[in-house]
């Protein structure tokens, strides 16, 4: 008898755990299904609408040199940026961080992480001729944002770990300088190298250098988003895992439904599949072409060597 009762309560046990679980379901259904109702509801905010480029005569030296002997910028007039999330895809060389880097500079935008703005960039030097050709409509222009490139992100990080450490090390120079000295005297001394280490920990967390890459660049790109503001990303997944840029997806969320605007230049399926995303291809042989999220070479190559990894790589050998 007692063996039913413990059999029958194990049952009630598991019909009360899928019942929870059904309703956690519908729960999470009900709470997605009012965030797209938002979105679509929303009023359009202040935005970059479009880029016009006026493309260089044949005969003019300029349309000899980088970047106009990409096919992709050399065959592109305009492009719609209306949407509050454009991504821009396509093989190594094809363009798309190209634009990207000239729609920065041509909306003045600062590179996040560097004292400078993406015009003053001396790496940029070929891409401002680029934009000195680049026309942008704005439903009304948008002022806060910033230009973001994974190799500024760990410059940033090797920086800020200069500077933590350069501060720590005069620290044990003044115990050395003042040896001699009362420990109220170090005190003194050591007060503005304090402060110093401390406004780094509140601004940038207290140690970049213990966080894994993935970790500091969500921190890193966390801290700078403010509303309405327009971020210009280039191949951000180079730091991220898959689960970080899921994590990335939903600040990126968050950030559009507060009133901001991306353009994101990236290899990564999970970052084209954010939803409302438009998704423009430099692969197609001419200027970008719009195209499904499941269109995309990128998308279906990663599809299919998951499907089976054997067929791909034994043609390596």
């Amino acid at each position: 008898m007692s063996e039913r009762r413990t059999g029958r309560g194990a049952t009630g046990g598991a019909r009360k755990a899928t019942r929870a679980g059904a309703k956690a379901a519908k729960a999470d259904e009900a709470r997605e299904a009012a965030a797209t109702a938002r979105r679509a509801t929303k009023a359009i905010v202040p935005r970059l609408l479009a880029v016009r480029i006026a493309q260089p005569a044949d005969d003019e030296p300029v349309a000899r040199a980088f970047p106009f002997t990409v096919p992709a910028v050399r065959a592109l007039a305009s492009l719609d940026l209306s949407a509050a999330v454009t991504c821009l895809v396509g093989e190594n060389g094809s363009g798309k961080s190209t634009l990207l880097e000239a729609l920065a500079i041509r909306a003045a935008l600062p590179v996040a992480g560097a004292h400078q703005s993406a015009g003053d960039d001396p790496s940029l030097a070929a891409q401002r001729a680029l934009a000195e050709r680049m026309t942008l409509a704005w439903a009304v222009r948008m002022r806060r944002g910033f230009f973001l490139r994974a190799e500024d992100f760990f410059a940033w990080q090797l920086s800020v770990g200069r500077e933590r450490a350069s501060l720590e090390a005069r620290l044990a120079e003044i115990d050395v300088e003042l040896a001699d000295a009362s420990p109220h005297a170090r005190a003194l001394a050591k007060g503005p190298v304090y402060a110093s280490l401390s406004a780094l920990a509140e601004r940038y967390g207290d140690d970049v250098d213990a966080q894994s890459h993935g970790e500091a660049f969500l921190a890193f790109f966390q801290r700078r988003i403010v509303p309405e503001g327009l971020y210009l990303l280039d191949e951000p997944e180079a730091a991220l895992s898959p689960q970080r840029q899921l994590a990335l997806v939903s600040l990126v969320l968050q950030a559009v439904d507060a009133g901001s605007q991306f353009v994101i230049a990236t290899h990564s399926p999970i970052l084209l599949a954010i939803p409302g995303a438009r998704v423009y291809s430099f692969d197609e042989g001419g200027a970008p072409a719009e195209v499904a999220w499941d269109e995309t070479d990128h998308v279906r190559l990663t599809r299919d060597f998951l499907a089976s990894p054997a067929r791909y790589l034994d043609r390596l050998r």
